[in-house]
């Protein structure tokens, strides 16, 4: 059973984009992060014309393309980059989100589970595995990864929401309850109007 609830979809990533000292002073970064995402795309693509195989220029473009939702500029753009760079799991994230984005959740799955098993990656590959296994009907396999994106990182607020809405949809209201207060105390955004509703 899938509870009808509109899950926000990943705050933590989608604010993102690669960034290293020499990149500061690059104007696309600047544009990005005044929400100014043509001119951003734009000057990414001047900037490609001299290092077509710039991962960091790539996957900046492919995130101002994403913001502007044009996911299948952003999609190109994050394989290329892949291309060039297998095991970047920033770059599978951001893969696995547009998936997500479009509703194409086998595929959303496939690149969430490459980023998972890469040593070090982060608790959102965990987290975003289980919004794919979620929405592809699957709430038992959806419980253990967001369960797995708690483990790898306590304060994950969006895993205790998710999972708490997930495990309420499953009538284990009393489990869902207790992860909905965790949300709520990590001022996850709607987890507060959710344990009103759902846990009076």
């Amino acid at each position: 059973m899938r509870l009808r609830v509109k899950m926000i979809l990943v705050p933590v990533l989608a604010g993102t984009l690669f960034s290293c000292s020499e990149q500061k002073a690059n104007p696309a970064d600047r544009y990005f992060e005044k929400g100014q995402y043509e001119l951003a795309a734009q000057t990414y693509t001047e900037n490609l014309k001299n290092k077509p195989s710039d991962v960091k220029i790539l996957y900046n473009r492919g995130r101002a393309y994403q913001e502007m939702g044009d996911f299948e500029k952003a999609q190109k753009d994050f394989e290329t980059a892949l291309n060039i760079e297998p095991s970047n799991f920033q770059v599978l994230l951001s893969l696995s989100t547009v998936q997500l984005q479009q509703n194409n959740y086998a595929s959303a799955l496939l690149y969430a589970t490459k980023a998972e098993e890469i040593p070090g990656a982060p608790a959102m590959a965990s987290f975003l595995k289980g919004r794919a296994l979620h929405q592809l009907g699957m709430p038992e396999d959806a419980l253990k990864a967001y369960g797995n994106a708690i483990q790898l990182d306590k304060d994950f607020g969006q895993a205790y929401f998710n999972r708490g809405l997930l495990k309420i949809a499953l009538n284990r209201n009393k489990q869902g309850c207790e992860d909905l207060k965790l949300a709520s105390v990590l001022d996850y955004p709607g987890a507060k109007e959710s344990l009103t509703k759902y846990c009076k």
